[in-house]
């Protein structure tokens, strides 16, 4: 089929040479390339994404126009790019919506910024166009909400629980259905059933990802939320200190033996910038890229220390919102960035992954 003197082939073909980085296959064997038109010597085509979040978005354009503009006869290309998340493929009963992607952030002790990390990661991914979940299941430190500037749940409509919903992103957590301050004293079963509740019971609606902030450490919660929803992936967050990093170590090795998918380590608090310039390791440094390295999986990011990061958590506002140019928000729009980009891999991987099953 031609129009005027161009072929689209040519057209397909010259695209064919233009690889998505992450993925490691040309945009058209990835049913990337649609809606391919030659009108003259003008070319129009539309680039479909995996992930709005991709972070070589502009590489992929930049190469897919100037390999157009290299086909004889072809003098203007207009590209418009677009994004899909495509599902991990998994089957995740409790919820009758469609959860694309769900991933874990962990830690192995408390106190690393693990839910800073989850809420603007989950704030950053709603901002590139994806449809975000965040749901809170750091049972006993439910401190989401507040770092999202919710306090309440919307009115229920019907059987269900509507999330909150801030930035873009729908949130649920323990937080708004127990009085403030009050402690939580719960044994396995009671906490294996308030997440099953935050699945089953909440009208999530459809999400590209659903971004869940788990407790600290290595317990109930965290075989209980495994074992309700299966995971996509699990990020590990950890200080560059070595007693951090042994905890670390910890979470990291219980993704392994629940066959989660590790989609990188990212090190928060990694340096103190002074206002000379100087930078101090306030607790060391290096240490996520040694974790990274001695484990095999990605390193994904360093978060600098900044106090802009703990009051927009105070006040409810996240560092990506208050200040999206500061560095503490561009490294953790990067984080966002990386796991979306990782998920993609994965998702690629599953798919060239024959499925066996096992038959009683």
């Amino acid at each position: 089929m031609t129009s005027g003197n161009i072929d689209k082939s040519l057209v397909l073909n010259a695209l064919r040479t233009v690889q998505d980085p992450e993925l490691g296959k040309d945009l058209v064997s990835l049913n990337m390339i649609q809606d391919l038109e030659v009108t003259g010597s003008k070319v129009y085509f539309k680039v479909i994404l995996t992930t709005p979040a991709c972070p070589l978005k502009n590489k992929i354009e930049k190469d897919a126009r100037q390999a157009v503009l290299n086909v004889p006869g072809v003098e203007e290309v207009e590209v418009d790019m677009g994004a899909k998340v495509r599902s991990d493929g998994r089957e995740r009963g409790l919820l009758d919506v469609q959860v694309k992607n769900a991933v874990a952030i962990a830690s192995g002790k408390g106190g690393v910024g693990k839910s800073t990390v989850a809420v603007n990661v989950a704030v950053a991914l709603a901002q590139s166009g994806a449809s975000v979940g965040l749901l809170d299941a750091d049972i006993y430190g439910p401190n989401v909400p507040t770092m999202m500037g919710i306090k309440n749940l919307p009115p229920q409509n019907g059987k269900k629980l509507i999330p909150a919903e801030a930035y873009g992103v729908k949130l649920m957590s323990i937080g708004f259905l127990v009085k403030r301050d009050e402690p939580l004293i719960w044994r396995g079963p009671m906490l294996h059933s308030a997440i099953q509740q935050f699945l089953r019971d909440v009208e999530w609606g459809n999400l590209d990802y659903l971004i869940i902030d788990l407790p600290p450490g290595t317990g109930d919660a965290q075989l209980s939320l495994t074992q309700s929803i299966p995971l996509s992936g699990g990020v590990i967050v950890t200080l560059p200190q070595q007693v951090s990093l042994e905890d670390a170590r910890r979470g990291l090795e219980m993704f392994r033996k629940l066959n989660v998918p590790i989609l990188g380590v990212v090190e928060n608090m990694s340096y103190l910038e002074l206002p000379d310039g100087n930078r101090v390791d306030v607790f060391g440094s290096g240490g996520g890229q040694i974790l990274a390295e001695a484990t095999q999986v990605p390193f994904i990011g360093s978060i600098p220390m900044d106090p802009t990061v703990r009051e927009g958590g105070d006040q409810g506002t996240p560092i990506v919102v208050s200040n999206p140019d500061s560095p503490s928000a561009k490294a953790l729009r990067k984080v966002a960035e990386s796991v979306a980009a990782r998920l993609s891999v994965e998702t690629l991987s599953a798919a060239r992954t024959p499925q066996i099953k096992f038959v009683d």
